[in-house]
């Protein structure tokens, strides 16, 4: 018997912030509405946009009850929404949906029943694929969800954070949270406005496991105006890679150990992990763009790999590209680019986990 076959009960939460996405707001907003569970609920928090958002999202009220609005007289931020998303939020399960993203179909059908079958699962995450402008929406590959769930210890996700310096979680739209946990692990955290899910994530694991799927959970658009960051790093033509910044992700790792991280038995040696890798993820990240051409921001970053790991001006950390799950493939991959002159394809646009 597949997931989606075994019966969905418990119910989900999902709030969407929104400013100014108006024109994206209805096919977020039915994405959750239509994946065929019954317990949905969602909460639309709009931070005084001026453009059509509160009236597509009063429009989405009056024709579904499990729609609700929250229409504030002033902007107060993201992670006000976020945070008032997780007070309101009494579901056995609970997300946040950017209202730019959509939720890929049958999605909350395939990862409830997964998460009731292993009760010691806090969170699950998964893939997503990108939406471009002018291109439809993809179709994504269903038999995906046919693979086991893989459960991984929350001090393992810990230590591959640490381990790569990076966030390998696309995203808040590619991760349900046990309603339980996400009370306990608290509130997102505005002195962090890059990087505050990358915290949240870590945070989440130092209470328990996680469930992950090669599957894609969300489809995020990729448009000027995204605050998403898994967004900002997809790769397709005619947009050029941004310049990568780790000094966000050093932001995630600082506040974290600083807090709900300084627990963990082994906090001092996963902080100096972090912040070893972070160098050497930087000075790899300055060698791809100077490879593009981009030298600003291969400037900046090797100064601050520098200032992280000082040796690697004299010794490359060429270990670093293999202790990363993709590090050789990232090598071979900005060596096409270097030599094709950077166009890949936009048929290959994925978001990975």
């Amino acid at each position: 018997m597949s997931e989606k076959q075994s019966g969905t009960a418990a119910g989900v939460d999902v709030v969407v912030p929104c400013y100014q996405y108006g024109r994206f707001l209805r096919d977020c907003v039915t994405s959750v509405l239509a994946q065929g569970i019954p317990a949905v609920r969602v909460l639309i928090i709009d931070n005084a946009s001026t453009d059509d958002s509160v009236e597509v999202a009063q429009q989405l009220a009056a024709e579904d009850r499990r729609v609700e609005l929250v229409a504030r007289p002033r902007n107060l931020g993201p992670h006000a929404s976020f945070n008032e998303g997780i007070d309101w939020a009494k579901a056995p399960y609970f997300m946040v949906l950017c209202a730019d993203d959509l939720l890929a179909p049958d999605a909350l059908a395939h990862v409830v029943p997964a998460m009731e079958r292993h009760p010691e699962v806090g969170f699950a995450y998964g893939r997503a694929a990108a939406l471009l402008p002018g291109e439809p929406v993809p179709t994504l590959d269903a038999s995906l969800w046919d693979a086991p769930w893989q459960i991984v210890t929350g001090q393992h996700l810990v230590e591959r954070f640490c381990g790569d310096g990076v966030n390998h979680v696309p995203g808040p739209s590619t991760v349900v949270v046990r309603t339980a946990v996400q009370k306990v692990a608290g509130y997102y955290r505005p002195e962090l406005p890059h990087t505050d899910d990358f915290e949240m994530w870590m945070r989440l694991a130092r209470l328990g496991p996680a469930a992950r799927t090669e599957a894609d959970l969300a489809i995020l658009r990729f448009h000027g105006s995204a605050r998403s960051a898994a967004a900002r790093r997809i790769q397709s033509a005619p947009y050029h890679r941004p310049p990568a910044m780790p000094w966000h992700d050093e932001a995630a790792f600082e506040s974290f150990f600083a807090h709900e991280g300084a627990s963990l038995p082994d906090a001092s040696r996963l902080h100096r992990l972090a912040r070893r890798n972070l160098g050497e993820r930087a000075y790899w990240a300055a060698v791809a763009h100077l490879c593009r051409g981009q030298f600003r921001p291969s400037w900046d970053l090797l100064k601050f790999a520098l200032s992280r790991r000082p040796i690697a001006a004299i010794v490359p950390p060429v270990p670093y590209l293999f202790r990363r799950q993709n590090g050789i493939e990232r090598v071979i991959e900005v060596t096409a680019e270097l030599m094709r002159g950077f166009r890949p394809s936009r048929a290959t646009a994925r978001i990975d986990g």
